[in-house]
């Protein structure tokens, strides 16, 4: 039998001093679980699933003074992750936060608690944080969320005006021959597409073969080129527009898709197989890392008419496996 799926709570530092600790347990579950196991919590109690520093409690139970709160949930299983994520930056009311690759941001049809926005909600005291804007569950690098709802009523209307410069990196297969590049174009879903989120790039040469495309939208990147190693390329990528998976279609339509693209690498074949059969590691060797090479690599916000710029740690930038730059 499979170990029972744990979430662990740090309470000094997911509690703020004074009030956060006059707490029950079931209120301060009650905050950050779903509701279908709020709704078991009583039997859960019972089950000595729900534990103050190794001790198990019940429900009425005051936080006071206890530095672990751990809730065993039978049952439940979720894929497992990366989720090592940092707090780059904060204000009063934002935080820029590093995620890492393969952490889905949200909750998925595998993953309710192994997110981003779940670990911040119960690893910080900002339970109620918002994301502001998104990253694929694959793609790393810094994305911005508001500490509470007041705070992303305020901020998601006007994230345009806040979120001025993006800037990506990408490890791609191929060497350009330019530079730097400004790809101006229209992208889409496309009718009959065999993986229904691919986007494409809308050109006239397949108008004119017949393909129709769904609900075509303008998009722009500036790409250049940082280094080549060994038959790939290093780009910078600033959106100047944000469509779904932009740098990725893009890229893959002039013949450089990223490093472990498995949608826009390789014809898609290895995503068709991880739904079919799963992937080994000597398809991972073709693809050249388990996950696509794509970081969004710094963030220039404008606050109170100020820029505000943030950038990921050299540590924590965008490499290449095997390959030390």
């Amino acid at each position: 039998m499979s170990e029972p799926f744990t979430l662990c709570f740090r309470l000094d530092d997911c509690c703020s001093s004074g009030d956060g600790r006059q707490f029950s347990v079931a209120e301060f579950l009650q905050q950050r679980l779903t509701a279908a196991d709020i709704a078991r919590l009583p039997e859960l109690s019972v089950a000595g699933y729900i534990r103050l520093d190794c001790r198990a409690v019940e429900l009425d139970t005051r936080l006071d003074d206890a530095s672990q709160l751990t809730i065993d949930l039978p049952g439940h299983l979720e894929d497992e992750v990366d989720d090592q994520w940092f707090l780059l930056w904060e204000n009063s009311e934002l935080m820029a936060i590093f995620k890492p690759h393969c952490l889905p941001v949200s909750r998925t049809t595998r993953n309710l608690y192994n997110t981003l926005i779940s670990l911040v909600r119960r690893q910080t005291v900002y339970a109620d944080a918002r994301l502001l804007h998104r990253l694929d569950s694959e793609t790393a690098g810094i994305i911005l969320l508001a500490k509470d709802g007041a705070a992303d009523r305020r901020w998601k209307p006007q994230l345009d005006q806040l979120l001025i410069k993006k800037i990506y990196h990408a490890w791609v297969d191929g060497v350009p021959q330019w530079r730097s590049k400004r790809l101006t174009c229209d992208l889409a879903e496309r009718l009959g597409s065999v993986i229904r989120s691919q986007m494409y790039v809308v050109d006239d040469a397949a108008l004119a073969a017949g393909q129709t495309y769904l609900k075509p939208r303008s998009s722009k990147t500036c790409f250049e080129v940082l280094a080549r190693v060994a038959g790939k390329s290093l780009l910078s990528c600033q959106l100047l527009s944000g469509r779904k998976h932009q740098i990725r279609a893009q890229l893959s339509y002039l013949g450089y898709p990223l490093v472990g693209d498995k949608i826009y690498g390789h014809q898609g074949r290895f995503y068709l197989k991880r739904i079919e059969q799963g992937l080994a590691d000597a398809d991972f060797t073709i693809l050249g890392s388990k996950h696509h090479l794509l970081q969004c690599a710094a963030l220039t916000l404008m606050i109170d008419g100020e820029a505000v710029e943030i950038v990921v740690p050299p540590a924590l930038r965008l490499g290449l496996p095997g390959i030390m730059l």
